[in-house]
């Protein structure tokens, strides 16, 4: 048995583990604007990211966004969800591969669709201007909203797909039988529909959120120069300011911040479930 765990394994160390033990040890090192980076050991880069106001204010807008974002794509991708599971299993493969379309796409181009619908000459601003609503262009690219739209856009399928799998193993006739005894519709998924999908629901819930959390694409190219999330700032250490250990650093905290809020998310919704 260990055999075969073995490649996979190996492959595991290979390509994550030793590459994130090499980046924790660039991120104590110290940065010098003639040398680049002088090597050492010390906490600073991390001290710095975490006391610069700035820093503080990156990390609390990214992790805005990701909730936001999970919860958009749990309240629109529930619906969608339950239609996919319920459906006829020869219409249902159309369906499932529908929902998987978005995903052969790239986030770049996706977005650059977004960036055309939502410029000040783009298809929404045109389209309010023929219907006569607005007298000039709103300003609707560059924009937490634009980046929360993008986002969610981008992570919607994942949710879509974990909570179909998991809704179709949930018996049709416990939903017949509830309602058989007097239950309302809403009741019948309060009670029933509900209940029986929260592990669905956590399971997409941390997918999209650690998915939104590490955005980069889509922000840089839909909130703007101005807005700044994680994974942007981090590429800006190692691009643009050629100080890899505070962009190390930087990427190590939002690694420990995803992983935490994961943690804490999913043994919440695993107590609720229990419960």
């Amino acid at each position: 048995m260990a055999a075969l765990v073995l490649p996979a394994a190996l492959l595991v160390f290979t390509l994550l583990v030793a590459p994130m033990a090499l980046l924790a040890r660039i991120s104590l090192n110290h940065y010098s604007p003639t040398e680049l980076m002088v090597e050492a050991f010390t906490a600073e880069n991390y001290i710095r990211a975490v006391a610069d106001p700035y820093y503080q204010q990156v990390l609390a807008t990214t992790l805005g966004v990701a909730f936001l974002c999970t919860v958009l794509t749990v309240l629109l991708g529930f619906p969608a969800a339950y239609w996919l599971a319920r459906m006829e299993s020869n219409r249902k493969s159309i369906a499932t591969i529908l929902t998987l379309l978005p995903l052969l796409v790239g986030n770049v181009v996706r977005s650059a669709g977004w960036m055309a619908l939502l410029g000040n000459e783009g298809g929404i601003n045109a389209a309010l201007r023929a219907l006569h609503l607005t007298s000039g262009p709103l300003q609707l690219l560059y924009t937490p909203g634009a980046v929360i739209v993008g986002i969610t856009a981008v992570v919607l399928p994942y949710m879509v797909l974990t909570l179909a799998a998991v809704i179709e193993s949930i018996p049709r006739q416990a939903e017949e039988a509830a309602a058989n005894l007097g239950a309302t519709a809403s009741t019948v998924f309060r009670r029933v529909v509900l209940p029986l999908s929260l592990p669905g629901v956590a399971a997409g819930s941390v997918l999209v959120f650690i998915l939104c959390m590490n955005a980069y694409a889509t922000p840089l190219l839909l909130g703007g120069p101005q807005f700044k999330m994680m994974a942007p700032a981090v590429y800006d250490q190692f691009v643009r300011g050629n100080n890899w250990p505070f962009g190390a650093a930087l990427a190590f905290i939002l690694l420990v911040a995803t992983l935490v809020l994961t943690v804490i998310g999913s043994m919440a919704l695993s107590r609720r479930y229990r419960g």
